[in-house]
């Protein structure tokens, strides 16, 4: 079977797109998207992202999305800027893409310039029971112990419609094998009992942070949207970054922009490119 694919990236968290909008999400999608996303043995990405046709009749569209070991996935911030500039870039004209997902809701997105998206994200919650996360308290989970990988951690616990973890104030990132070992080791914590996104994140001054993130079910990647999210809303409301104000989000892939608003709801903005465009032929079965 031919599959023709476009592949995008977002601060260079790329994904595979598959336009799903006559002939919809294809029964086999959990399976492509873990046999599509290898790396060196395919055509390789972070995971698959099909858009669908929407869900309600004002919609311009519906993102389903898969990590790269098939799972499904709740919500990218990256992934929902690039279908909108799909969107707008396969006959959809507007500055305005208003998009459905199956477990995140509605996403408003607004083009600002050339290839770049602002996404209203929602908001967030440091509840325990919205994450979810047991054995740490009711909440907010702002500043909680956890023990992995034989370390002592202080982290931030979040929700951006997906579970985060965030470990702020590192004097460095960790490099590419510590990452592997303490985002993993994270990610499968039983206090998660569904898993979480892992953010180690450094604080240069109120409005400037960098980040490397572990993304649950892809593992490390070069920029997370949900993350730098997470990573800001968290450290607002420890007093660390400023609310109503755009705060500069750095990781391995590009800098993104987070705005944290008065009620709670997030901003995110940054680019969203087509890498290339092709076909891959896909075994049957």
């Amino acid at each position: 079977m031919k599959l023709q694919f476009t592949k995008m990236q977002g601060a260079g968290n790329d994904y595979i797109y598959l336009d799903c909008r006559q002939s919809g999400v294809p029964a086999q999608a959990p399976v492509l998207a873990a046999r599509l996303s290898r790396r060196h043995f395919s055509v390789g990405a972070d995971g698959l992202i099909c858009i669908a046709p929407p869900m309600l009749a004002d919609a311009d569209a519906t993102m389903v999305m898969y990590n790269a070991d098939g799972s499904e996935g709740v919500m990218c911030g990256n992934g929902v800027r690039c279908v909108a500039e799909y969107l707008y870039t396969h006959g959809v004209v507007k500055d305005r893409i208003e998009l459905d997902t199956p477990r995140a809701g509605r996403k408003t997105l607004y083009r600002t310039a050339p290839h770049s998206w602002c996404a209203g994200m929602g908001r967030f919650s440091v509840r325990a029971e919205d994450i979810p996360a047991v054995g740490l308290g009711a909440g907010p989970l702002l500043d909680v112990p956890l023990v992995a990988a034989g370390r002592n951690w202080q982290v931030g616990c979040i929700s951006m419609g997906n579970p985060h973890c965030v470990v702020a104030g590192q004097a460095r990132l960790p490099d590419a094998a510590q990452l592997a070992v303490w985002g993993g080791t994270l990610e499968r914590h039983p206090a998660f009992p569904q898993g979480t996104n892992v953010e180690f994140v450094q604080i240069h001054t109120p409005e400037r942070i960098s980040a490397a993130v572990w993304e649950r079910g892809s593992g490390a990647t070069l920029a997370c949207g949900t993350g730098a999210c997470a990573a800001v809303a968290l450290l607002v409301l420890r007093g660390s970054c400023p609310r109503g104000k755009a705060v500069e989000v750095t990781m391995p892939g590009g800098t993104l922009s987070v705005c944290v608003l008065e009620d709670d709801t997030v901003l995110l903005s940054g680019p969203a490119r087509t890498v290339f465009e092709g076909v891959v032929e896909v075994p049957e079965g």
